[in-house]
């Protein structure tokens, strides 16, 4: 399917943005979630879009975010996979229209502030922005202590499969440029294991990204989706496919590789920054 027409920035090199928040039943959460976050992108003054991708609530979440929008740019979009997390947000990627799309959670656990911190590194040339939730700066409130140990586990593992240096994978909330989800494509998860296959493929792909610490709150309302007893072959599915296209498709995949017989090899990708939470503080790997 075609995933939209690439969006004219409003402001000379800065990125246009689009949002894209898949939501089961999130009526408690969701119209919080939309105005916060769209009162934070007018502030920064970024040309946007926010498109909740309804995944067949029973709940009414679709009023709630018709509720909240009053403004054109937001709209709430029935997903037209069959139901499941990682298909909600494959609904939206083949829909937003903008030059840089960010995946936010509906229930209000991503911080708006961290979504114009990422804008900004797209800006500045970044192919992806992710965040990590466990680096100097980063601000954790209320993280099930089960959940915590099982993301930490797994996360480490990741970071020593990959050598990436980032040790944040499994979350949701990144962004990407409209090029890095031509060079995913075709996207394999249909449920939370999408969470890491974009970063991963991203990365593995050849294209740049930078860290930044963030914030995370729990959900003040619903109920976590995430069922871990139904994830974990999942996840592992997702991490040895990409880890197996790093170490075997000897870069057949890499964005921006040449096609013609005899053509020099794609550059090497750019190194990864991590960013404090003071603008201008960084450090490369």
């Amino acid at each position: 399917m075609d995933r939209g027409q690439r969006g004219v920035s409003a402001r000379g090199s800065e990125l246009s943005l689009s949002v894209v928040m898949p939501a089961y039943n999130e009526a408690g959460s969701i119209g919080q979630t939309v105005s916060a976050v769209a009162s934070a992108l007018r502030a920064a003054e970024v040309d946007y879009e926010v498109i909740v991708v309804d995944d067949a609530s029973a709940d009414g979440t679709a009023a709630e975010v018709a509720a909240a929008a009053g403004d054109e740019r937001i709209r709430c979009v029935q997903s037209h996979n069959p139901r499941g997390f990682g298909y909600a947000i494959r609904s939206g990627l083949d829909l937003f229209t903008k030059d840089a799309v960010a995946i936010v959670m509906a229930d209000g656990s991503d911080s708006p502030e961290d979504l114009i911190a990422y804008w900004r590194l797209l800006c500045d040339g970044y192919d992806c922005a992710f965040g990590s939730r466990f680096m100097a700066g980063s601000r954790v409130s209320d993280y099930p202590r089960f959940k915590l140990l099982i993301n930490r586990v797994v996360n480490a593992g990741i970071q020593v499969l990959f050598g990436h240096g980032y040790n944040d994978t499994t979350n949701a909330f990144k962004a990407y440029r409209r090029s890095v989800i031509d060079t995913v494509q075709p996207l394999l998860a249909n449920h939370f294991n999408l969470t890491v296959e974009l970063p991963l493929k991203a990365v593995v792909r050849g294209h740049s990204f930078a860290v930044v610490p963030i914030s995370w709150t729990n959900r003040s309302a619903g109920e976590s989706k995430l069922q871990l007893n139904e994830m974990g072959s999942r996840y592992l599915f997702i991490v040895l496919y990409a880890f197996l296209e790093k170490h075997l498709s000897r870069g057949d995949y890499r964005a921006g590789r040449p096609t013609a017989a005899g053509a020099p090899p794609a550059p090497a990708p750019r190194r990864m920054t991590r960013f404090s939470r003071r603008r201008g503080e960084h450090s490369r790997r």
